[in-house]
């Protein structure tokens, strides 16, 4: 009988691989959403932690979760430690790119993914980088984008008002939308506009007249462009006089305005419309694209009721049955699924070379990999950041790009150098097994489920072989076949959400 006769007559039903225990549906969930993607190594740290929700609040204070390996990666690439002046006099004689200084930002976010123990740390800077997106390219805000991306990391789990405040006012953001620029004579708009479009209470909520007042109340803070890139405070740069701003006044008579700034970013932060934005923006990355008003307005309350503080947010929004309810519902984006599919296949990554050596390295190739997937980290030109609903990443081009990249990484093919691989016979569990017990296990390895009659039958179709076949060292599969088995585990849709 041929195989596809015997397929045909197959139940495919799965089978019970008596591994390590695995983590509840909705722990999962929540250990799922908050994370690169759940790892048997992962797992274990949640179950030592005494559960999900306490390795839950054990995060939310990063401080207290060790992390040496992913804090040692920044002596990777010495120029994230350079002063913004020298980078400029690097590229300007040619040693080192700003672009290629941000390619190495971009990889360093990438791996420190991969490898960090403080993964809702990573989660919450990243979609705060989003949203005050200040992109890695330019010749000019690059020389200040790492410390950009520190001080927003520093704050991704704080207060929303001192997060917004030291946003606005760090030079890369000036950089990029102009205040650098801006003068009491010259007021630029740039910042001002987006400082309520995008980081504070929408559109819809503010004037023409509120944008220039928004504007007028930002000027002073200054970096010396394309000399010394020293960033400054100039008070005679500062606009003085009355100004209002959706309900906020303010007699703005001193030259020195940064206590004027202070008080209308934390009044932006404290609205009720900057509190909607906030939770829904929350909501849609952590529930669904299209969140009920009704969690969107308790999160709001919560939000205020905390004085803009996000932990209490974040502890309402995973206790809401709407969180809970939104099991599977949320798509991966290209970096989340390069990050977790790395994290997944244990894949051990060797330290890069310096300069423009080595393209073909892993480290250096996985921007070209999540590149391939639709967009790079940090590289969306626009102020609004790259968008973190689902819908924007389930097309089919992205679909077959992702399982390109399963099925390379599945192989070991590429990336080839600096980075090791676990082995097939590494895969086995035993020394000779079902192959239905085979899918079941490497599911939980890899998916941190059990797996399904569809997984079993997609599994068996793609190698050619019954549920019942045993699996052994000199078996086909693990000889020269097991890309197909381990790129088909990476290909169910369990792995592209999370």
């Amino acid at each position: 009988m041929t195989h596809a006769a015997t397929r045909a007559r197959t139940a495919y039903k799965p089978a019970r691989f008596p591994g390590a225990p695995l983590l509840g549906t909705q722990a999962r969930h929540l250990v799922g959403r908050f994370s690169y993607g759940v790892t048997p190594a992962l797992a274990a740290q949640v179950r030592a932690a005494g559960g999900a929700h306490r390795w839950f609040e054990r995060q939310l204070e990063p401080g207290r979760v060790a992390d040496r390996r992913a804090a040692g990666l920044r002596a990777w690439w010495p120029s994230f430690d350079r002063g913004p002046a020298e980078l400029w006099q690097r590229q300007d004689r040619e040693i080192e790119g700003g672009w290629e200084v941000m390619e190495d930002y971009a990889r360093w976010a990438l791996v420190r993914r991969i490898t960090s123990d403080r993964q809702v740390l990573e989660v919450m800077t990243e979609l705060w980088e989003n949203h005050f997106n200040v992109p890695a390219v330019g010749d000019a805000q690059f020389t200040y984008r790492v410390s950009y991306g520190d001080t927003i990391r520093s704050h991704a789990l704080g207060r929303f008002d001192d997060l917004l405040h030291a946003a606005v006012t760090h030079p890369a953001m000036g950089i990029f939308l102009d205040n650098a620029v801006s003068t009491a004579r010259h007021p630029n708009e740039n910042l001002g506009r987006e400082l309520l479009e995008l980081h504070t209470v929408g559109r819809g909520q503010y004037s023409e007249d509120d944008v220039k007042a928004s504007a007028r109340i930002l000027t002073g803070f200054r970096v010396d462009l394309w000399d010394s890139w020293e960033a400054s405070y100039s008070p005679r740069d500062h606009w003085t006089g009355p100004v209002e701003v959706m309900g906020f006044r303010d007699p703005n008579a001193e030259r020195d305005g940064r206590p004027v700034v202070r008080r209308y970013l934390s009044y932006l932060a404290h609205h009720p419309a900057t509190a909607q934005r906030v939770a829904r923006r929350l909501a849609v990355k952590f529930v669904r694209d299209d969140p009920p008003q009704a969690l969107v307005d308790r999160l709001a309350k919560v939000y205020l009721d905390a004085d803009t503080e996000i932990r209490p947010v974040l502890r309402a929004l995973v206790a809401s049955p709407e969180f809970k309810a939104s099991v599977g519902s949320k798509v991966r984006d290209p970096g989340e699924d390069l990050v977790a599919t790395y994290r997944v296949l244990r894949a051990e990554l060797a330290r890069p070379p310096a300069g423009r050596a080595g393209d073909e390295h892993a480290v250096k190739a996985m921007l070209w990999q999540v590149g391939n997937l639709g967009t790079s980290p940090f590289s969306w030109p626009r102020p609004d950041g790259q968008p973190i609903d689902s819908e924007s990443w389930s097309s089919p081009s992205r679909v077959l790009a992702s399982m390109d990249l399963h099925w390379a990484m599945a192989g070991g093919w590429w990336p080839s150098k600096g980075i090791t691989y676990r082995t097939p016979r590494q895969w086995l569990p035993r020394k000779r097994i079902r192959f239905d017990l085979f899918v079941d296990h490497l599911s939980q390895q890899l998916l941190h489920r059990r797996s399904t009659a569809t997984l079993l039958r997609a599994c068996c179709e793609m190698c050619d072989v019954a549920p019942g076949d045993v699996v052994s060292a000199d078996h086909p599969i693990i000889k020269w076949d097991f890309h197909r088995l381990l790129g088909t585990v990476l290909d169910s849709p369990a792995h592209f959400t999370r």
